[in-house]
């Protein structure tokens, strides 16, 4: 009788040690189901907006997400998250998503770097609704939120949706401004990088890039820290990438487990790439402040853009298997917090 006890024990004691393991194991496999196919996709989203995904093999996995916004459509209109209190630099950490529905807006990316922040559980830091600071510029509907920092550049839209993009400061009557860290390109040529550290490491990266009249602006987001999958872009991989799309300047936004970009569509809420806060693919870090778009509907949605997405087995003939190196459509790179 006793033995028989304690086998049955060995047998409970086996079956929790297995369920505890496979649990978490479980959850995981599950996120990364969640994740966008390792494809390539166009799609128009609104007037003036197309959003494209390159799946890519070299020089490492990538999923590199380009949207491209003509400024000149109907309807267009951008909006900077704005601080809680004029020129007090205070902000509240929210995700984009959070961002996109508080503010009923079509599509969002992430935006500034910002600080205190910790990376890692269990005091990671911030979590929705703290206190974070920005740095460098930041102008939402004409109001300054956060003065200008000497290491920063910016994203500057007028009242017209012109976009620039300047060091330092925005020009007065801005309407919008979003301050970034590294200008990446000039004049359709790659920019001398500061060193500030982070820019040789294979990260996920944001960044947003406008041609020479200003009325054409991209959002480039390229997913990184997850093996296989996408794997993270140099500062100078992420600048090629910017160069074929023929873009004129560029700036650094941050990067790391703030990377990350939604749509919204008829109040449904879609994350278009694959964020990784504190390393769990999907999930979206709370930031200090956001890029926001509003546009109308697609009128006609059959005679338009529409979606056309090749399968994974088109990757070993499109966009990722593509042999020219970093500067061809077969690189795809990187970035942080």
């Amino acid at each position: 009788m006793k033995k028989i006890i304690i086998t049955r024990l060995k047998g409970i004691l086996l079956t929790t040690s297995i369920s505890i393991v496979s649990v978490p194991v479980l959850i995981y496999g599950g996120l990364l189901v969640k994740r966008p196919f390792r494809s390539d996709k166009q799609e128009q989203l609104f007037q003036g907006i197309v959003y494209q995904r390159d799946a890519r093999n070299s020089p490492r996995p990538l999923m590199v997400h380009t949207v491209t916004i003509d400024l000149t459509a109907p309807g267009i209109k951008l909006l900077v998250t704005p601080g809680n209190k004029v020129d007090k630099n205070e902000f509240t950490a929210r995700t984009t998503s959070k961002f996109v529905r508080e503010f009923k807006l079509q599509l969002a990316i992430n935006g500034s770097f910002f600080y205190p922040f910790r990376q890692y559980p269990p005091n990671s830091y911030p979590k929705s609704g703290d206190p974070v600071i920005v740095q460098g510029q930041v102008i939402s509907e004409g109001k300054s939120y956060a003065p200008p920092k000497a290491t920063s550049s910016v994203l500057c839209i007028s009242k017209f949706l012109r976009a620039q993009i300047y060091q330092k400061r925005c020009p007065l009557g801005t309407s919008q401004g979003l301050a970034g860290r590294e200008i990446l390109l000039k004049e359709g040529k790659p920019a001398v990088l500061g060193g500030r550290g982070g820019e040789n490491l294979f990260s996920p990266r944001t960044a947003v890039a406008i041609d020479k009249s200003g009325k054409t602006l991209w959002l480039i987001i390229v997913d990184g820290r997850q093996k296989f999958y996408s794997e993270g872009v140099t500062l100078a991989e992420l600048t090629k990438i910017i160069q074929e799309l023929g873009a004129d300047s560029a700036l650094n936004l941050d990067g790391g487990g703030s990377t990350t970009l939604v749509v919204a569509n008829k109040n449904k809420l879609r994350v278009l790439n694959s964020p990784i806060q504190t390393r769990i693919p999907t999930r979206q870090r709370p930031v200090a402040n956001h890029l926001g778009i509003y546009a109308l509907p697609v009128e006609n949605r059959e005679s338009g853009v529409g979606s056309r997405e090749s399968g994974v087995g088109s990757r070993e003939s499109g966009v990722g298997s593509r042999e020219s190196g970093v500067g061809s459509r077969e690189s795809g790179k990187k970035y942080h917090h």
